[in-house]
């Protein structure tokens, strides 16, 4: 039986007006009641940062991905926090041009085209997916090789903020696949790239 390619999946949340963050970075309007959690975690598991998990009691293996890719803005709190491995329990890489290699071996800096380090892991055969965490920036420069993009859509608008796919990003479509209404007027929404196929 033939591998299932191993894809690139856009998971973020995001407001009714595009945004994934304030200028300044706070998200503190998305969604974070108990009930949605819960939904979440029973479906994303690993998308939780590890001592999130620790804290929920989540302990569910992941059934998405094994590798999951951030910016430098998206990697910056957990480091405001102390923390250096914010999902120690994927294989993480964080995208920056200043940050200098990560004294944490969890956690590999990457300088170079995130284009490359992409095609790289994406030719790998783990069964698994990588998950693009964000931010908007960086996927603005990997959205050729974004398969999928799964929206966790929260019912705000915000003004003005940091966009989806950053100010450079270029032309790409999308097709919904599927939807799913989840606690606290989120919407989860499943995206597949127009002309991609379903994973065998």
């Amino acid at each position: 039986m033939q591998q299932a390619k191993r894809r690139l999946v856009y998971f973020i949340a995001c407001t009714l007006d595009g945004c994934i963050a304030t200028q300044g970075g706070d998200t503190d309007f998305f969604e974070t009641g108990g009930a949605y959690l819960a939904e979440l975690a029973a479906a994303f598991p690993e998308t939780f940062p590890t001592h999130a998990r620790t804290a929920l009691g989540i302990d569910a293996v992941g059934q998405h991905f094994d590798t999951v890719l951030m910016g430098r803005k998206t990697y910056d709190p957990a480091l405001q926090l102390g923390i250096s491995s914010p999902y120690a329990h994927l294989r993480q890489y964080v995208f920056s041009r200043h940050l200098p290699p990560s004294e944490d071996p969890a956690v590999t800096v990457v300088s170079d085209s995130p284009v490359a380090l992409v095609q790289s892991l994406k030719a790998e055969q783990t069964g698994c997916d990588i998950w693009l965490c964000g931010g908007g920036e960086l996927a603005g420069q990997v959205l050729p090789e974004i398969d999928e993009v799964i929206l966790k859509l929260n019912p705000v608008v915000i003004g003005a903020g940091l966009p989806l796919f950053g100010s450079d990003s270029g032309l790409g479509r999308f097709d919904l696949v599927e939807s799913q209404s989840l606690s606290g007027g989120v919407m989860l929404l499943h995206y597949r790239v127009r002309g991609g196929s379903a994973r065998s």
